[in-house]
């Protein structure tokens, strides 16, 4: 019992360190459609978690089979991370300044754009896949998931978050949003390459 304990406590706070980038991100996303739907807001957190969940069960997988490869790949993750946050929160920002004249104008993220941002704040959950290689299958799946979750209901917080601080800033969410995809890319690259 004090093991299966100590294995969700260990597991829920490795979602909340993970889910930090995708938090800010889906506070930039609320910032930016700050009339968007719960089934939006569902659609978005899901897609967070479900890069959460898959990254690590990925890492995993590379540990089991072609970790040296998966080595030679290590350093290139936070300059990819950087490269789509900064695609993206630069998209943004131009749109933002292009919409700027346009009052309430707030169309949020597109599809696309929100894969390559699942992508881009889930691509450091893969060297997680080297903390759980320990596990077997069933535990390193029941991790992946918890994280999961975890991640799920922290991204619906910062969307809600945005939304309100979005519907006060009105055109100027995009803006701060790309801004904010920025910095974060900029973190993620300064804590991988430093």
């Amino acid at each position: 019992m004090e093991q299966n304990l100590l294995f969700l406590l260990n597991n829920v706070l490795l979602g909340v360190g993970l889910a930090m980038d995708a938090f800010s991100v889906s506070m930039a996303n609320g910032l930016s459609e700050p009339d968007m739907k719960k089934g939006r807001m569902c659609t978005i957190a899901g897609v967070f978690a479900g890069f959460q969940a898959f990254m690590p069960l990925l890492g995993w997988v590379c540990v089991h089979t072609v970790v040296r490869y998966f080595r030679a790949f290590e350093k290139f993750i936070p300059w990819l991370a950087l490269t789509l946050l900064v695609f993206i929160g630069g998209k943004m920002l131009i749109d933002g300044f292009r919409n700027k004249e346009l009052e309430g104008n707030n169309s949020g993220v597109g599809n696309g754009a929100l894969l390559i941002q699942g992508i881009a704040t889930s691509i450091d959950a893969l060297s997680v896949g080297f903390t759980i290689a320990g596990y077997g299958w069933l535990m390193a799946l029941t991790a992946a998931m918890i994280i999961s979750v975890v991640t799920f209901l922290i991204c619906m917080c910062g969307l809600t978050i945005g939304k309100r601080f979005g519907m006060k800033l009105s055109n100027k969410a995009q803006i701060l949003g790309g801004n904010i995809l920025i910095l974060i890319g900029l973190e993620i690259f300064i804590k991988g390459v430093f």
